[in-house]
């Protein structure tokens, strides 16, 4: 029973006589990413049917930090296949987390067993694991595309080119007209490098053409033997270097930058996907108007998950402390 495109859950037909359903599917930490999506319908889907639901957990690649979790938390009004519940984009759970948390807020009849991760650390990301990278999806190859993911993915609501096709998609942004040195100059990230790059992409904005922007790799100082885990899971802020690399773009390339449709198996028009990815409605129209100045403050305040520490507290299978 596929479960993307037509149909997001399963029918009371495709779950009858069933004692129980495995759900052991990756993720990568980000709410756009529509592995959670598919579990979220799949609880309701059990517990309207009366059936177990087990869930065989898995580490947050990105770590679970609940301090960099980034907003913002996604609002009714973007409610789609890529956002189901007010999460921030950034999450820091793992699934079986957001499962006990669906459960609790939404779904308290729902049959549901996590089975967690034996060792796992959540104040370390992926390479403390020492476990081999498998690809979550054709278009992740790997933690380097993971850990950008939830900031540039949302470079999927433009004109502008993720690298799809490419041997580091989401870990490069670009478009035929952007200035990459002017682009590499503009972000403000500590330990972060972001470097001049040209690319041709393979799908999407630009297939086939050569584009300029920008490549995302993490400063030598966070490479040192047992930083890095540590770096990505407390320091690295994947949505602000996003959006501001949107607002770099946008600003700098009024007549070439917009925001593009992206129709999808579970949005077919493509409309509105910015919003659908950010969560609200109202960024698209303020961020390519801001000021240098007042970039900082207005995408701390757009990133900022509030009360999320407090709300997930009774749901942890993982101690935070």
């Amino acid at each position: 029973v596929s479960l993307y495109g037509e149909r997001m859950r399963p029918s009371a037909a495709h779950l009858a006589g069933l004692d129980a359903v495995l759900f052991d599917i990756p993720d990568v930490g980000a709410r756009f990413y529509t592995y959670a999506w598919t579990l979220w319908h799949l609880l309701h889907a059990c517990a309207d049917a009366g059936v177990l639901l087990v869930v065989l957990d898995r580490p947050n690649p990105l770590g679970g930090v609940l301090a960099s979790a980034e907003g913002p938390l996604l609002t009714p009004a973007c409610r789609s296949f890529i956002g189901e519940d007010d999460i921030p984009v950034r999450h820091a759970l793992t699934l079986g987390e957001l499962a006990q948390l669906w459960k609790r807020e939404h779904c308290g009849t729902a049959r549901l067993e996590v089975v967690t991760c034996a060792g796992w650390q959540p104040s370390l990301a992926w390479p403390a694991t020492a476990l081999p990278w498998v690809p979550t999806s054709p278009a992740m190859p790997s933690f380097d595309s993971a850990t950008w993911y939830p900031g540039t993915c949302l470079f999927e609501g433009t004109n502008v080119s993720v690298a799809r096709g490419t041997d580091a998609p989401f870990a490069m942004i670009g478009a035929p007209w952007i200035d990459s040195r002017r682009l590499a100059g503009s972000l403000d990230a500590p330990g972060i490098r972001c470097t001049p790059v040209t690319f041709i992409p393979r799908e999407g904005p630009h297939n086939g053409a050569r584009c300029a922007g920008v490549r995302l790799s993490l400063d030598d100082a966070a490479r040192h033997p047992g930083d890095l885990a540590r770096f990505v899971a407390e320091e690295v802020r994947p949505v602000s270097v996003g959006l501001q690399l949107l607002h770099a773009v946008s600003s700098a390339h009024p007549q070439d930058f917009a925001w593009a449709p992206y129709p999808t198996a579970a949005n077919a028009t493509g409309h509105d996907h910015f919003a659908r990815l950010i969560g609200r409605t109202d960024v698209a129209g303020h961020l390519p108007a801001l000021s240098d100045t007042q970039r900082a403050s207005t995408v701390a305040g757009w990133t900022r998950a509030t009360g999320w520490a407090e709300r997930t507290t009774p749901i942890l299978l993982y101690d935070r402390s």
